[in-house]
Formats: C-alpha cells, structure tokens, sequence
C-alpha cells in the first residue's frame, strides 16, 4: 500500500490491475495445486490452509526456500498461513 501513496505524492498513477491480476494468478495456481484457498476481495494477501497441522512450523519451514508465508492465527484463521500478491507479476508468474 505504501506503493500507492508514492505514487499519489508524485502525481502519477498505480494501476492496481496488476494487483487483481496477480491475485488471480495466485489463487488459481494454488487451487490448482490442491491447496483449499479463500479468495481475497480486498486485501494483498491470500488466506491458504496449511498443508501441516502447525502453520507456525510450516511458515518456518517455507523460508528455508525463501517464501515468507505468515501464519494467519492473528487473523483469527487458524490453521491457515498468508501468502501475499503485493509483488511483481514475474515472483508469482515464476512461481507457476
């Protein structure tokens, strides 16, 4: 979100599309996949049920690859992580 207030204060435009692209990339890739997955209508993140039981041990097990999945417990969603599509199109693109 910060994103979008720079660009604001320098008078240019965000296309948020991207956004909703990405969003759309993520959650059909990872259904696709078999992961049970909550479609986000607003948010930057996706709510994803954890694959193992604890989703705090299976956030730290993902950054061992480099992947920061957050547990959503604070949420109130336990026993789902957050992955988030606030990045560029390419991350989520290779991904797939």
């Amino acid at each position: 979100m910060l994103c979008f207030f720079i660009f604001l204060c320098l008078g240019k435009i965000l296309d948020m599309n991207i956004y909703d692209d990405n969003r759309k990339l993520l959650y059909n890739g990872l259904k696709e996949m078999g992961y049970d997955c909550v479609y986000p209508s607003g948010a930057f993140y996706l709510f994803v049920k954890s694959p193992e039981a604890d989703a705090q041990d299976f956030s730290e097990k993902a950054k061992i690859l480099n992947l920061l999945i957050v547990p959503a417990e604070s949420f109130d969603c336990p026993g789902y992580v957050c992955v988030s599509y606030y990045v560029e199109p390419d991350m989520i693109k290779g991904f797939f």
